[in-house]
Formats: C-alpha cells, structure tokens, sequence
C-alpha cells in the first residue's frame, strides 16, 4: 500500500491534490475527506486553530495505523495532510484520501484513519480567540 504523510504550515491546495491522485486500473474508488476549522469550539467563537505535532512520533503512529489499514480493507493508496501552525475558520486542516477497489472499502478505511488519528497520533490542537 502507497502511504504519505505530509505535515505542512502551508495551506492545503485541495485541487493540486486531486490532480496529483494516482491509482492503478483495478482501483474504483477514491475517497477525500476535508477536514475544516468550525467557528466554535466548546461553546465558544474563536477565529483559528493553532496546531503542534511532534513530527517523528506522528510518523509513527502513523504507520502503525497504515499497517492495521492494509490488514484490514484491500487499499491502494493512502495520502495524508494535516496542518500545523494557526489554521483559520473554515480553512481546512486537514485533507485524506484513500483509494482502493470499491467505495466500501475506501469509506471504511477513510472513517478509521481518522478515527484512529484522534485517538493515537500526537497532534495538538489550541483554539485562538
């Protein structure tokens, strides 16, 4: 499985990132998930994001995710961005995809990288009022 982690505090260009998509013949599915700065966060309005991540440790946690990904659904490819550093509302922070033989399979392995991203990779986020 192709695997690429990309933590930038350049914004993300979405559509350079369609452009770039690669996938082989037997591939029907690409799925992209873009994730955007809401205007709140726990109650309150703030008008960014700041974002850390501890870079070697997110590449780790990452692969680890990656492996379970492949054990699991017959993926292809996986591209990941996130950014780091203040990311204003409604930019997005971060930008997925994932492809593989059918929709199924690509939802679900989209839906638990990012799950378990939440759970395990160490990035941080602080909201700036």
């Amino acid at each position: 499985m192709k695997r690429q982690v990309t933590l930038t505090n350049a914004a993300i260009d979405e559509a350079a990132l369609v452009a770039q998509r690669a996938m082989s013949r037997g591939m029907g599915a690409a799925v992209y998930f873009v994730g955007v700065v809401r205007g709140t966060e726990q109650g309150q309005d703030i008008g960014a994001i700041e974002y850390e991540a501890f870079e070697e440790m997110v590449q780790h946690q990452f692969e680890w995710i990656f492996q379970e990904i492949e054990r699991r659904w017959p993926v292809e490819g996986v591209r990941l961005v996130h950014r780091t550093g203040p990311v204003k509302v409604n930019e997005p922070s971060l930008w997925v995809e994932v492809v593989a033989p059918h929709r199924g399979e690509a939802f679900a392995a989209c839906q638990y990288l990012i799950d378990e991203m939440k759970r395990v990779v160490p990035i941080w986020k602080k909201p700036v009022r």
